[in-house]
């Protein structure tokens, strides 16, 4: 049986209307996805790297060109896509286990709650049920988010800088748990970043993308074993070549991890 889960990107413009003019956002992306991929996609603030991501998710319409999921057009937001933002956005009124299930049908249901404890086991989060999101801490609340994403087992997860206000050290450590849950659930991943660290740690290709309005400027393989060793030779090669294809000024928005 064919494995599900390939995004094909053709041809995409969006512009954003408005009364004196369009506003160019998007200029003729084109990008493939394989199934079970992790791609990161970075870029200068404004290039339209979230207007990309949520045009995927099906937040946002209106735009020319095709995007197209197992051959199929997108039409609006599916559980076969599932997103996580950079805020992790849980309910504080609700328990952990109440947030990672409120995307399910039947979240009482005896299948629905373990599919919810499998969830909450893959995050590590197991024990945390039924605490709230204040009672968590910043990654732990990232984790919660993530199997909130991933409960409806959707066929691409879309992650939107999804670590960004996290500290160093928890995000190296998150980095860690972020592959080890990709590989255990083999799903698709196509995360956004400034961090140029992070994409080479996580990532299978590299897009790099112009500034508005946004194309892709090289997609740049990472084909390194796993773990990545951030101090080896390799790892300093590609992010040199991802590095190259900016210009380095003293404000550039891009982080690089020690």
């Amino acid at each position: 049986m064919e494995r599900l889960g390939t995004l094909e990107v053709k041809n995409l413009n969006k512009k954003y209307r408005s009364q004196n003019d369009d506003l160019l956002v998007l200029d003729d992306i084109n990008l493939t996805v394989q199934p079970g991929e992790f791609i990161s996609i970075i870029g200068s603030s404004g290039c339209g790297k979230t207007t990309f991501l949520r045009l995927v998710v099906g937040l946002e319409k209106g735009y020319e060109g095709e995007i197209l999921l197992d051959g199929q057009r997108l039409n609006g937001p599916s559980l076969k896509r599932g997103v996580v933002f950079q805020d992790h956005r849980l309910l504080p009124w609700l328990s952990i286990e109440k947030n990672v299930g409120m995307g399910l049908k039947n979240p009482k249901s005896g299948e629905s709650r373990k599919t919810i404890q499998e969830h909450l086991e893959l995050v590590g989060l197991k024990g945390f049920e039924k605490h709230y999101p204040h009672q968590l801490s910043g990654g732990m609340s990232q984790r919660a988010a993530i199997a909130r994403a991933l409960v409806n087992r959707p066929e691409i997860l879309l992650l939107d800088e999804p670590l960004g206000a996290l500290d160093a050290l928890t995000r190296m450590y998150m980095h860690q748990e972020l592959e080890r849950i990709w590989m255990k659930e083999d799903i698709t991943m196509i995360m956004i970043t400034h961090d140029v660290d992070e994409a080479i740690v996580l990532s299978d290709k590299i897009v790099v993308m112009s500034s508005r309005p946004g194309t892709i400027k090289k997609i740049i393989p990472v084909p390194l074993a796993r773990p990545r060793d951030r101090a080896g030779y390799d790892f300093a090669n590609i992010k040199e070549e991802v590095l190259a294809e900016f210009q380095l000024h003293t404000d550039h928005p891009f982080t690089y991890s020690i």
